[in-house]
């Protein structure tokens, strides 16, 4: 009998993890194949072309654009100082000069004998990849980036905000169903990323952002916190690229979600550890998750079995999360699996799930509205 695969959110305490960190361009490898790297290690670095400024010299001096190079002080290929002067003329027999200066520092370009323009190149921006994780670098993608490998526990949300973090995981909640405020988070926050509940509010995280706080992790969030919290609409197609200065992950849904308790428990278990977190996510083609990672240094005495035992697809027993409504973000277990099709609101014929909920609820649904939870 053939099975369906369905991707899922992982949550393991003990796991592979390769990470590849590529450059935008290419550029310089910093490490070699086998070399042990810290998070905060630069491995590959390039540079961006600068800015491109245009100055119509024929115009400001008032001259044919076939005159331009008469009166250009600096050549091409030549580089130039912001304000310094790069063409003049002389007029009423050398008594008054026009100048044009340049508005930014870079390198001449081009000068045009057909527009009368120049073209000024800004310097080149560096741009250098991290590691992201403590691990072990295993390929080098030439001139492009590198393959860094480790073991850890992993944590993956279902949504999430802002970029790449590091910092010291600190539990801020109780339990699970406990809703994060603004009173939770204090000066000892700084520079850490907080474990919640059940929920975060909006002053919690504007507090979280004013005193530094890299990350926050949480099971729910409400739709208007997020805008009201950036300041504009967001779409949920591609995150990752928001200017907050904080990184968030939700792991449950919109809406005030309890948590689940085996997420909350292991990420408790990690309190004090160094954690990687990354808040970008793609629910599109090319899935990306947002998610923690904690780098785990320790034999942990289990195998890996756990990474591919639902690769098959469901089974009785297994964890999954609902990911449409009317139940979207609650989670259960696989109780059957009815073979025949069965008809949905829609008027289609689909195959479905029966699942328990935490609750001790039985709801059917559509196969496609779950996704398994691994462990």
């Amino acid at each position: 009998m053939a099975h369906a695969y369905i991707p899922g959110l992982k949550v393991t305490e003990y796991t592979l993890i390769r990470k590849e960190r590529r450059l935008p361009l290419p550029g310089e490898i910093l490490v070699k194949i086998g070399e042990e790297v810290k998070g905060e290690d630069i491995v590959a670095k390039t540079y961006l072309p600068g800015n491109v400024q245009t100055v119509n010299v024929a115009g400001l001096l008032n001259i044919p654009p076939e005159d331009i190079k008469e009166v250009m002080v600096k050549k091409e290929g030549e580089d130039v100082e912001k304000d310094e002067v790069i063409a003049f003329t002389k007029s009423f027999f050398g008594l008054f000069k026009s100048y044009v200066r340049s508005p930014v520092k870079g390198k001449i370009e081009s000068i045009s004998e057909i527009t009368g323009q120049v073209i000024i190149r800004e310097p080149p921006q560096p741009v250098q990849i991290t590691a992201y994780i403590d691990g072990v670098v295993k390929e080098i993608i030439e001139k492009e980036g590198v393959i860094i490998e480790t073991y850890a526990s992993l944590v993956q949300g279902i949504f999430g905000i802002g970029g790449e973090t590091r910092g010291i995981l600190k539990v801020v909640c109780d339990n699970p169903n406990e809703v994060l405020t603004d009173k939770e988070i204090d000066d000892d926050c700084k520079g850490k990323i907080l474990i919640g509940g059940s929920l975060v509010t909006l002053e919690a995280l504007n507090k979280a952002r004013e005193i530094g706080v890299k990350g926050i992790v949480v099971g729910g969030i409400k739709d208007e916190t997020i805008k009201d919290f950036l300041g504009y609409d967001i779409g949920v197609a591609i995150t990752g690229q928001e200017n907050c200065n904080l990184t968030l992950v939700i792991t449950e849904g919109f809406g005030r979600m309890k948590m689940a308790e085996r997420t909350f428990s292991l990420l408790s278990s990690l309190e004090g550890k160094i954690a990687s977190m990354n808040g970008a996510t793609q629910i599109r083609a090319g899935v990306i998750r947002p998610e923690v990672i904690v780098v785990r240094k320790e034999n942990m005495s289990k195998n890996l079995e756990s990474d591919f035992k639902y690769s098959q697809g469901l089974e009785i027993g297994t964890p999954v999360r609902i990911i449409r409504e009317p139940y979207f973000g609650m989670i259960g277990k696989v109780i059957s699996l009815p073979v025949e099709l069965q008809k949905i609101e829609t008027e289609s014929y689909v195959r479905v799930v029966e699942i328990e909920l935490e609750d001790k609820r039985r709801v059917i649904v559509p196969r496609a509205n779950v996704e398994i939870i691994e462990i």
